[in-house]
């Protein structure tokens, strides 16, 4: 798939300089969730080493990632022999934490003849879903420009949706993203699917984003089977089912804020 947009990142030297294929809906000077997620994956990936895999990933967000240089950190908390417990942050350049992130790595080894549980396939594939833009975006170049979406089930602004999604750009420039990393541009993206509420009157961000994976994304294509609750005192949550084509591969949950745009 090639596309004439910038990559979500481009490294100069310890840091990390976000391109505007990273702009979120809310302004055009701040990121969407995803790539900065996918982003922490990467750097907690590269710490847990062969024979592990990240099963549970935590995003706090702490407040508005700039599209600007950043830096990141990343730290092995505790290396057990089974399990491996890792922190990572996103720093802007005036040195405040915008994105805290937390993960389990699980010792992966042969423990069972096949894969039991949950074998439902998948909703519609992608070739046979409709083609989607997020439309709460302004601006013509941003995260929404960077991915592709279709929608395999439900009607977008009026409740639970699923939806495909890959991106179109790598995450880092000249690297091809892992399936973690592929997984976490798109999940951060459940809340903007699953729409309860009118766009145009209120806006719906969420605080976090936890995701808990049981094996790794197969292919470009993850579909997030998503749906959404919003409280009358402005809390709300959103969860989703994570697919490929194979079947299910775990799940998302991102607690969000209800306001009342302004006016």
């Amino acid at each position: 798939m090639v596309s004439t947009l910038p990559p979500f990142f481009i490294l100069d030297g310890e840091r990390v300089v976000a391109t505007e294929s990273t702009r979120g809906p809310w302004s055009r000077h701040h990121q969407h969730g995803g790539p900065p997620a996918a982003l922490l994956a990467r750097a907690m990936e590269g710490l847990a080493g062969e024979g592990t895999a990240l099963a549970r990933l935590t995003f706090d967000f702490l407040r508005p990632v700039p599209i600007a240089p950043l830096a990141l950190r990343a730290e092995v908390t505790r290396a057990g022999a089974k399990v491996l417990r890792l922190q990572a942050a996103l720093v802007a350049p005036d040195g405040t934490p915008c994105v805290q992130a937390s993960a389990v790595a699980l010792r992966t080894t042969p423990a069972l003849p096949e894969a039991l549980g949950d074998l439902e396939p998948a909703p519609s594939p992608p070739e046979a879903s409709a083609p989607f833009e997020f439309p709460f975006f302004v601006d013509p170049v941003g995260y929404h420009s960077a991915v592709e979406v279709r929608i395999a089930r439900g009607t977008w602004g009026k409740g639970p949706v699923a939806a495909w999604m890959r991106p179109r750009v790598p995450l880092v420039a000249g690297e091809v993203p892992s399936p973690l990393q592929r997984l976490l541009v798109a999940a951060d993206s459940a809340s903007g699917l699953a729409v309860v509420l009118d766009h145009t009157r209120y806006t719906f961000v969420n605080a976090d984003l936890t995701v808990a994976v049981h094996r790794p994304l197969e292919g470009e294509w993850l579909c997030l089977d998503a749906a959404t609750v919003a409280e009358a005192h402005g809390i709300g949550l959103t969860r989703a089912r994570l697919w490929d084509r194979h079947g299910p591969l775990g799940v998302s949950l991102q607690t969000c804020l209800v306001e009342r745009r302004p006016g």
